[in-house]
C-alpha cells in the first residue's frame, strides 16, 4: 500500500506508552512488530481483547493450517486486503500450500485444480463475504469431513480475518519491506 494512503500510521517504538510497550514486547519477532500491530495499538484496550481471540484463530484452532490459510487467503484476495494476502502468503506456504495453489485461490472455488473439498473451503468464503451465511450445500460439503467446533472454527476465522481485512484497508496498513503484495 502506498504510504500516502495511511490513515493511521503505525506507532513507532520511541513513541509507545508503557501500555503500549506492554502489549508490543511480547509479540516482536526477531525484533521486529508488524505494522498491523503498531497501528491497533493505538486503541490498546481494544488490542489487548482483540488478541486472544485472533490467537485462538492463527494457533489454537481446530482446523488443519493449510485449510484454514486457504481460508484467509480466498478471504483476504476477496476483500483487496493486500497486507493480509502477503503476509498469509507466507504463513499459507510454511503450511503445506505451493505458489501454484496459492495463485489459484485468487481463481477460486471453480478453478481447475482443487479437490471438491478444498473448493468447498473456497467457497465458504465466497458465501460468507457475499451473502454472511453458509449455503445449504456448503455446510453439507463442510459437514462430510468437519465436526461442529470445525465448522465454527472455520467460521470464525473468516469472520475474524474479514474484519481485520476492513480495519487493514480503511487504516491504510503499510506493508513491510521484503513482503510481496498481490500477484500482478
Amino acid at each position: 500500500m502506498d504510504r500516502s494512503k495511511t490513515r493511521l500510521a503505525p506507532i513507532e517504538e520511541s513513541e509507545w506508552s508503557a501500555e503500549q510497550r506492554e502489549l508490543l514486547t511480547p509479540i516482536a519477532r526477531d525484533g521486529r512488530v508488524f505494522n498491523v500491530f503498531k497501528t491497533l495499538a493505538r486503541h490498546p484496550k481494544l488490542m489487548k481483547r482483540w488478541l486472544p481471540f485472533a490467537n485462538h484463530i492463527l494457533f489454537k484452532s481446530s482446523l488443519p493450517p493449510r485449510d484454514r490459510e486457504m481460508l484467509i487467503l480466498r478471504l483476504a484476495w476477496r476483500a483487496r486486503a493486500e497486507y493480509e494476502w502477503a503476509h498469509h502468503v507466507e504463513i499459507g506456504e510454511r503450511a503445506g500450500l505451493s505458489e501454484v495453489e496459492i495463485q489459484r485461490i485468487t481463481a477460486g472455488p471453480d478453478a481447475a485444480g482443487w479437490t471438491p473439498f478444498e473448493a468447498t473451503l473456497l467457497r465458504a468464503v465466497d458465501d460468507l463475504h457475499g451473502r454472511s451465511r453458509l449455503s445449504d450445500a456448503t455446510w453439507a460439503a463442510l459437514a462430510e469431513r468437519y465436526d461442529t467446533a470445525q465448522v465454527m472454527d472455520l467460521i470464525f476465522t473468516i469472520g475474524n480475518y474479514a474484519a481485520l481485512a476492513m480495519a487493514l484497508n480503511s487504516f491504510g496498513v503499510p506493508l513491510e519491506e521484503g513482503y510481496r503484495g498481490f500477484p500482478r
